[in-house]
């Protein structure tokens, strides 16, 4: 019985939606491919809420990991935080949305800084850092949510013991919002930034009138900072030494930065001159780190002072919970109750604006690097690896907030630090004098924190380390997998180069692959004679040589611009700049043999050397082994043998 595809098409175009070229079968790739239609976007504060869930949420852990790390000198600490927040996070990224607006970020600003291998090698790198910034974010803020979840008072006895379990469930679930829709992951991120930071508005308000109305909490909070550490000064040093392990409190700058594609922006907004994308992203910035920063430091007092400093210790009550504590403990347990369900679900869907960043990062690098499948382009497919990982991630390190700390707070300081070097190098070329050295003390303080903080916590790199390895490993592979492919995305001609091809296509189309040398006379004539006494050839035959000088060899895909010229008033030549030689020629036959409508001959000489090593040659710098190279692109590219343009090696 005949079976239907119809089931199979619809899901492959449904997970495939919005790649145009991948979604339809017989797509076409590069610029023939279908355009997208133009994403309107969404108003800065509506995006501000999708970094917010990831930048806000922090307040859930923020205040306990303050305390913990500098004890009575958290309120101290975290001004320290947000002066470093407010006087470098902020201005750096405000110019990294001006020097980036597309959503690459820093990593866009240092790889135009570095070309060839040693440029991908680096920004594989940082997508490695990035990566372990962005899922630890999403592993993170599902474990510590289930960690609400299961010590909530009314709910310990029956969760008790699945935490592992409930953090699986939460991934899942956040992976099912974005299989739905971004526009879903949106509207959900708005509805709870706005019920947690109200809550969170009710509980510092409320500690602050129990604080002020309490003198002696504040007399006991002085008297007991004299009594440990003398003087004003040695306070202000030791919230210097402590500072770093706050870092976390810095988490939503990048992923602030990553979602800038989806600012509306001004109806007059191009491409290439996104203003109003810019100014709205820097309202976004700015906006949130404000709101941010006058919660981290009202949090941070009125924990230190209304918490014994037992509970903050692991088993205590407020361990990883602290303002879910004062909510129980001031406002009573039926609005604790829902700032426990409101924290939960913020923590819960912090993914969102990690999963948001992953998705506008990833497919922009390694695909364009080879290094990843086409359908990598799409939403779906990368949301369903990511969600894999995050669970991989999970089960390793057993769904614990603790173990995961130092690769986020890593993550997180690696890219801050990279974003303030890049904005300080882009303002040094622009002869920005003061802005440089401004920018370079901000790097300088966030390099020295990201060191300090690896010394403390040496495991952030090594996750690190583990994420660019899986990195390298699946882009190389990817790469060499897919080295056979017609990278070639367009194909055009000067009007001399036309005028070569249309002479020829009245008889046999015949090129001659040429290593440019010295470009002599001699050259090109011991060239013909060569080929034809390997091919035994008549005299009457006539060729057209084909030149190909490789650029960049790192680049995957590449446009052809063919030009023609003729020298010594007798030898017809096509140049191309390309970075691989045999996909220049396989997509330069392919479009001759489709202008003509005849079949297009080449023919080469073999090169010199072990197969194996000039195919490295080739992978790497590409070069290396060309005529085999060439017919096996040929044959990926055209099935149909008898329209498959002939290569001949002598």
């Amino acid at each position: 019985m005949a079976t239907t595809e119809h089931p199979p098409s619809r899901l492959r175009g449904w997970m495939l939606q919005g790649l145009s070229d991948m979604g339809k079968r017989g797509g076409l790739t590069g610029p023939h491919a279908e355009p997208e239609p133009p994403h309107r976007g969404q108003r800065w504060w509506r995006v501000m809420c999708l970094t917010g869930v990831d930048y806000f949420s922090t307040l859930g852990y923020q205040p306990g990991i303050a305390a913990l790390a500098a004890g009575l000198l958290s309120p101290l600490a975290t001004i320290v935080l947000v002066v470093v927040t407010l006087a470098g996070a902020l201005p750096v990224y405000r110019r990294v949305a001006e020097e980036s607006p597309h959503g690459q970020g820093s990593i866009a600003m240092l790889e135009r800084l570095l070309s060839f291998w040693k440029g991908k090698l680096f920004v594989l790198t940082l997508l490695g850092f990035a990566a372990t910034d962005f899922l630890i974010t999403i592993t993170l803020s599902a474990a510590d949510a289930s960690t609400h979840l299961v010590e909530n008072p009314h709910l310990t006895a029956t969760l008790s013991g699945h935490q592992m379990l409930i953090t699986l469930i939460l991934v899942a679930l956040l992976g099912a919002v974005f299989l739905k829709g971004f526009l879903e992951a949106m509207g959900v991120a708005v509805a709870l930034v706005g019920i947690y930071l109200a809550l969170n508005l009710v509980v510092v308000i409320t500690g602050l009138w129990h604080v002020l109305t309490a003198e002696h909490v504040v007399t006991d909070w002085t008297n007991a900072l004299t009594v440990q550490h003398g003087s004003v000064f040695a306070m202000i040093g030791v919230a210097l030494i402590v500072f770093p392990k706050l870092a976390l409190g810095l988490s939503g700058f990048e992923t602030g930065v990553a979602v800038m594609p989806h600012v509306q922006g001004d109806p007059g907004d191009t491409e290439e001159h996104p203003a109003g994308r810019i100014r709205d992203t820097k309202k976004l910035l700015t906006t949130a780190a404000v709101i941010m920063s006058c919660f981290l430091i009202t949090t941070s007092f009125i924990t230190t002072l209304l918490i014994p400093a037992a509970e903050f210790k692991p088993g205590g009550q407020a361990n990883g919970r602290a303002l879910a504590f004062l909510a129980h403990e001031y406002l009573g347990n039926a609005f604790g109750t829902v700032y426990d369900v409101s924290t939960i679900a913020i923590l819960w869907f912090a993914g969102a604006s990690a999963m948001a960043g992953l998705l506008n990062l990833m497919p922009r690098y390694l695909p364009r690097y080879g290094m990843a499948p086409h359908w990598a382009r799409a939403v779906r497919p990368m949301v369903i690896v990511f969600i894999l990982i995050a669970f991989l991630v999970t089960w390793l390190f057993d769904a614990n907030v603790d173990k995961q700390g130092g690769a986020y707070a890593t993550g997180v300081l690696v890219l801050i630090s990279s974003a303030a070097i890049a904005v300080t190098i882009a303002a040094r070329k622009a002869g920005q004098r003061g802005w440089t050295i401004g920018f370079g003390v901000i790097s300088a303080v966030f390099l020295y924190t990201t060191v300090a903080n690896v010394i403390e916590r040496p495991d952030g790199v090594k996750i690190g380390a583990c994420f660019i390895a899986g990195i390298m490993l699946v882009s190389l592979l990817s790469r060499l997998a897919r080295s056979f492919e017609l990278r070639v995305t367009s194909v055009a001609m000067d009007p001399m180069a036309e005028r070569f091809v249309r002479d020829m296509a009245s008889r046999k189309i015949r090129f001659i692959a040429n290593e440019p040398d010295n470009r002599d006379r001699a050259e090109y004539r011991d060239k013909i004679e060569q080929i034809r006494t390997d091919n035994d050839m008549p005299e009457q035959e006539d060729f057209v040589f084909v030149e190909v000088t490789v650029a960049d060899p790192s680049e995957f895909e590449t446009c052809l611009t063919v030009r023609g010229e003729v020298l010594h008033n007798r030898y017809r030549v096509l140049t191309v700049e390309s970075s691989s030689i045999p996909n220049a020629l396989a997509a330069l036959l392919l479009h001759v043999r489709d202008l003509t409508g005849r079949t297009p001959h080449i023919f080469f000489e073999w090169t010199e050397g072990s197969p194996f090593a000039n195919f490295l040659r080739f992978f790497l710098f590409g070069q290396g082994e060309v005529a085999p190279v060439t017919r096996e692109v040929l044959r990926e590219a055209e099935p149909d043998r008898a329209r498959r343009p002939r290569v001949h090696t002598g």
